[in-house]
Formats: structure tokens, C-alpha cells, sequence
């Protein structure tokens, strides 16, 4: 009902009560055609990701405020950890809310390809028209297939032997109807930011699983698709998190032509950066830093710490500003 906006803009400038009108749904309505006024100015955008797993235990999560603080206080009970396959579990049921709610494996997949049709045949249909709605689908799961990778127009174009106009216009549907999300590159230099390649991920890990067939006894029959999965997870939870906490920073990867790499970096408004490595094995090594002691030398006075989250049940201080957490500390409720 878009014709509902110039309504509530003539209510709004009426009387400026904030928390008059509440308008949901599961697309970008800005996006819209049909839409003549954006209510810009009179009104708060808010995007409301699936439920963090802090947020399913009732646990407001502080790991991003901790990570910022000056002396965070990494402690890991034993009562906290977490097996393994539990961790994995976790991971794969995702935030959606009603598929928490159904504990069988085949009641989660009837949800889950019941809300990918409809999203994809209702919401797409309303923001463009597309005479096959079956392509649409067909990119999502390779996206699915390549979320933590590159996002390569060009390759994408070659495998789905669609042309690069057409892919690149749904592959913004995804992103309007909150499937996908990107991830840019962190770059001391602003203006580079806008012009190298982004990563892309799906926004909830539930539903790449869904789409790529993974279960825990697959992941531990093939655990190379172990390390894709848990840093969509990573950066998703650090996103819902992120959204609540005080130092609300900002989310990149870091890459450099000679092959350093860090998964994700946060920058708070300070310009202050914390560089974050994903790890599915249950053991670290000297190898495991290599990349986040890289960027501390590129960030220099603008480094805060670094710290590599993996699945074993130590917290291990490298150095200083620089450890191995569990990953369950990353849903705790930290106090800085």
C-alpha cells in the first residue's frame, strides 16, 4: 500500500510524535516503484536481522564493547563450553524464529524453502518484474555456495550463463529482501574503500545451510565447508551486536595484493580498529596470527587489539592485545 505514505507524511508533519507508526516488512520498502514519498526526515530505519543467539537465551551480548575496551576481561568458564557438534548445531539452526521453534530436521527445511518462495515470488514480483523468477533462486544458491568469497560478477556470469546487467539487477533483489549482505574491504585510504572488491554472505547461516544440504555429520565427514559457514556466522552475530552496543563500529575484511589477510575488521568512529580471524579447528598456531599481526603493523597508533575466535575451550594470550578466544564468549554478556 505505498499510497499509505503521503498519509502518514501529512499525519507526521501534524504532529511530531515519535513512535505514531510502525511499518514492517521483509523488503527495502524505499525501494519500491511505486513509492512517491520516502518520508525522509520523518522517520528511524531500522534493520532487524534474525535473532542473535544471545538474544534466544535472553543474554545481552557486550563482545563488541569488550573489544574496545581498554581491559577486557576474557573469562571462560568451564559451565560455558560448548561440544563441538553443539557449537556446529547452533550454527546451523540459525535466528529465524519460527524454525527454532520446530526441533525435526525436515519441519526446518519445509520452512525454509516455504520462506525462499515467497520472498523471492511475492517480495520480488512487488519490487520488479522478472519473467523468470526461477533464475532468481538459481543465484542465491550459488551465492550460498560462495558466501566468504569475493563477489566476481563476471565468474557468476559465466556460471549462470546469464548476462551481467541482468545478474547484477538480482543480485540488488537479494540484497532489498534482506537474503544477502556484503561485506567491503577495509582500506586506510576512504576513497578505496568504494572501488575494491566486497565479500558476500548470507544473512543467516540457517539458511545457507539450507541451501548448501549441510548438517553436522556432513561437517564432520568434509570440515573444509566448516570455515565458510562459522565466519557467516561470526560477522552476522558481530552485526546484530553491533547494532545495540555503544561503539556501533563499522564492519570490513582486509586483504593485501601480497595475500595478508584478516576475515573481519571493526573501525569505531575513533578511526580505533580490532581485527578478528575465524577458526574452525580446535587448536591455534603461530600461522593463525600471521594476518592480524600484519594489519597491527599496517594500522599502527590505530590498532586496539586483535583476537582469533576458534572452537577449542582456552582463552590463549598471545600478547597483549592479541588472543585466542572460544567461541562462546562471543555470545556472553562481557563487561568491559
Amino acid at each position: 500500500m505505498p499510497e499509505l505514505f503521503p498519509a502518514i507524511k501529512a499525519a507526521v508533519d501534524r504532529g511530531r510524535e515519535p513512535g505514531r507508526f510502525l511499518l514492517t516488512g521483509s523488503a527495502n520498502v524505499l525501494l519500491l516503484p511505486k513509492l512517491s514519498e520516502s518520508l525522509a526526515g520523518r522517520m528511524e530505519m531500522l534493520t532487524l536481522w534474525p535473532f542473535s543467539h544471545g538474544e534466544l537465551n535472553r543474554v545481552r551480548e557486550g563482545f563488541v564493547d569488550a573489544l574496545f575496551a581498554p581491559r577486557p576481561s576474557w573469562h571462560f568458564e568451564r559451565s560455558e563450553e560448548v561440544g563441538r557438534a553443539a557449537l556446529f548445531a547452533t550454527v546451523l539452526a540459525g535466528g529465524y524464529p519460527p524454525v527454532l521453534a520446530r526441533r525435526v530436521g525436515a519441519r526446518r527445511r519445509a520452512w525454509y524453502q516455504s520462506y525462499v518462495t515467497t520472498v523471492l515470488q511475492r517480495d520480488v514480483r512487488d519490487l520488479a518484474n522478472i519473467a523468470d523468477l526461477t533464475a532468481v533462486p538459481r543465484l542465491l544458491a550459488v551465492l550460498a555456495s560462495r558466501a566468504g568469497g569475493l563477489l566476481n560478477f563476471a565468474d557468476l556470469s559465466r556460471s549462470l550463463a546469464m548476462p551481467q546487467t541482468t545478474l547484477k539487477r538480482y543480485f540488488a533483489l537479494l540484497e532489498a529482501t534482506f537474503l544477502v549482505r556484503l561485506l567491503p574491504p577495509w582500506s586506510g585510504n576512504l576513497g578505496q574503500r568504494v572501488i575494491q572488491t566486497p565479500k558476500v554472505y548470507l544473512s543467516d547461516t540457517g539458511l545457507l545451510a539450507h541451501l548448501l544440504g549441510l548438517t553436522v555429520d556432513r561437517l564432520a565427514v568434509d570440515a573444509g565447508l566448516a570455515g565458510g559457514l562459522l565466519e557467516n556466522f561470526v560477522l552476522m552475530e558481530l552485526s546484530k551486536q553491533s547494532a545495540w552496543s555503544e561503539t556501533q563500529p563499522q564492519i570490513y575484511y582486509w586483504r593485501t595484493a601480497a595475500g595478508q589477510e584478516v576475515d573481519l575488521v571493526l573501525e569505531d568512529r575513533a578511526g580505533r580498529l580490532v581485527g578478528i580471524e575465524v577458526k574452525a579447528g580446535a587448536t591455534l598456531g603461530g600461522g593463525d596470527l600471521r594476518g592480524l599481526q600484519a594489519l597491527a603493523s599496517a594500522a599502527g597508533k590505530r590498532w586496539v587489539r586483535g583476537v582469533v575466535l576458534y572452537s577449542g575451550t582456552e582463552v590463549i594470550p598471545f600478547a597483549a592485545n592479541l588472543h585466542g578466544l572460544p567461541l562462546p564468549l562471543l555470545w556472553a554478556a562481557h563487561s568491559p
